[in-house]
């Protein structure tokens, strides 16, 4: 359970510092810290992702930091794929779910790595902002994550808007995503008379906004570049692990 509680803050603190990278931490923490089941894991792992993220995105609806034309023409697109990926995941096995994730965990690790590019703010290419929020989402309803280390440098290239605009508009995409995610798994489980363990999901989510609110409150105060190192090597070290548990 240590290991958990211990995740549950990292989920938190990535949150609330980078904006991206907790929530493809909850899956495996659900998996390998308590046990369960891939499908249960990832359905579980929507509800933590979502209430952490909409939490953590108070403080930029109060700073007006939101950038709400990037939620509707990303994020609904985004949105509605989070389904249809969830439904997809319905037709393949956990095992399979898990591997996928160890890869795009891989991908995110080297994203890490590369430094985000500086823009000045431009016109929104519409299409092009709706296929990458339809391909976040898509991600998102298949394996569980929200897809932060995607979303963040998309909207700072798309827009180009600053990075604290970027994270706090992340994080409201991740909150409606992983919500659109979360109902297609719940009537999966449903059908299959399966129950989330509400208890522990509220412990993990509670523990997850405590430590979203500390990231955010040092944010600026921490350099960041070296963190998501660290976070990236973290990463790649337990994608190892996930895919050497699969083979």
């Amino acid at each position: 359970m240590l290991i958990v509680l211990i995740g549950a803050c990292l989920i938190g603190l990535s949150l609330g510092i980078l904006g991206s990278g907790g929530a493809i931490l909850t899956v495996p923490v659900l998996i390998y810290g308590l046990g369960y089941s891939e499908k249960m894991a990832i359905a579980s792992a929507l509800v933590i992702v979502g209430l952490i993220s909409a939490t953590s995105a108070l403080k930029g609806l109060q700073q007006k930091q939101i950038h709400w034309p990037l939620v509707t023409y990303f994020g609904i697109p985004s949105m509605i794929s989070a389904y249809a990926g969830a439904w997809a995941g319905s037709y393949v096995s956990g095992s399979t779910q898990v591997l996928v994730l160890a890869i795009v965990m891989l991908i995110a690790a080297w994203r890490m790595f590369q430094p985000f590019p500086v823009r000045s703010p431009k016109k929104l290419n519409l299409l092009l902002t709706a296929m990458q929020g339809i391909c976040v989402g898509l991600l998102t309803g298949f394996v569980g994550v929200g897809g932060g280390f995607l979303i963040v440098p998309a909207l700072v290239l798309l827009a180009g808007i600053t990075m604290s605009h970027a994270i706090f508009t992340s994080l409201v995409v991740i909150s409606i995503n992983s919500t659109s995610g979360f109902i297609k798994y719940q009537a999966i489980l449903s059908e299959n008379n399966q129950v989330l363990d509400w208890s522990t999901i509220a412990i993990i989510t509670a523990i997850g906004i405590v430590g979203s609110f500390i990231g955010q409150h040092f944010s600026q105060k921490l350099p960041q570049q070296k963190i998501k190192k660290y976070f990236a090597a973290f990463l790649a070290l337990m994608a190892i692990f996930m895919l050497y548990k699969f083979i």
